[in-house]
């Protein structure tokens, strides 16, 4: 409140540092809260994989400090998620000063919904993916006759990655939104690049997914297509007139 909107560059590299300390100051914060309930925590993420293993299998590990380590990384990814709705206002401060007074207002919404549709888009692959993937895969270790031996360490990969994947994507409609209500963005041009944008989002699939392998890559890439098409209906309804 009270910045000057017309603020020079060192001075947005100024801001910028503040907002990643303070975005960082709440991340650590809460990764402190969720390592004390870090047993919880992982219990609730892997049950997805141990829904789809035979009694007595389960994750391993290969290494002395592992499950330490283990447990300090997901109580980091939770702790992200803790504090996403701190590190979506401070993206919005950051890119205040370069908004009108009556966008300014938007501030409120902009974090409630970001925060909800990041946490959407990761309960989303929890329920919904996350099961049906390792369903698979684990249903390729059995065609094999092999029995499975999964790493804490690699498993932690893939999910952290996967959700985080969605919880980006699932931002999409309303990001789509705010740039249509600022007149960034308009449907005509998001269903003219249409293609190009399947294209991308397969590249951003390959990115963001962990491994190789196709699978994961469609997982994450017929959502996000069908997220675009309902970004295009956002930008149409709510188009400037």
């Amino acid at each position: 409140m009270g910045r000057d909107p017309f603020m020079t560059f060192t001075e947005h590299l100024e801001e910028l540092r503040w907002c990643l300390i303070k975005s960082l100051a709440a991340v650590v914060s809460a990764f402190l809260l969720c390592f004390q309930f870090s047993d919880r925590i992982v219990a609730f993420m892997i049950a997805p994989l141990m829904g789809t293993l035979q009694p007595g299998q389960g994750l391993i590990g290969t290494g002395v400090a592992e499950a330490f380590f283990f447990e300090m990384k997901v109580a980091l990814v939770a702790g992200a998620f803790v504090a996403s709705p701190v590190i979506f206002y401070q993206l919005w401060r950051f890119i205040a000063p370069g908004l009108q007074d009556r966008e300014k207002r938007l501030v409120i919404p902009f974090v409630l919904f970001t925060s909800l549709f990041f946490l959407g888009g990761a309960y989303f692959c929890y329920r919904a993916v996350l099961p049906v993937a390792f369903l698979y895969f684990i249903d390729q270790y059995r065609s094999l006759a092999v029995s499975p031996e999964i790493r804490i360490g690699e498993y932690f990969t893939f999910f952290s990655r996967m959700i985080l994947a969605f919880g980006v994507t699932f931002e999409l409609p309303l990001f789509t939104f705010f740039l249509v209500r600022l007149g960034l963005w308009n449907y005509r041009s998001m269903w003219r690049t249409f293609r190009y944008a399947i294209i991308a989002i397969f590249i951003v699939a390959a990115i963001l997914t962990p491994g190789p392998d196709i699978a994961s890559q469609i997982l994450l890439a017929i959502p996000l297509t069908l997220l675009y098409l309902l970004s295009i209906g956002v930008a149409y309804l709510w188009r400037k007139t």
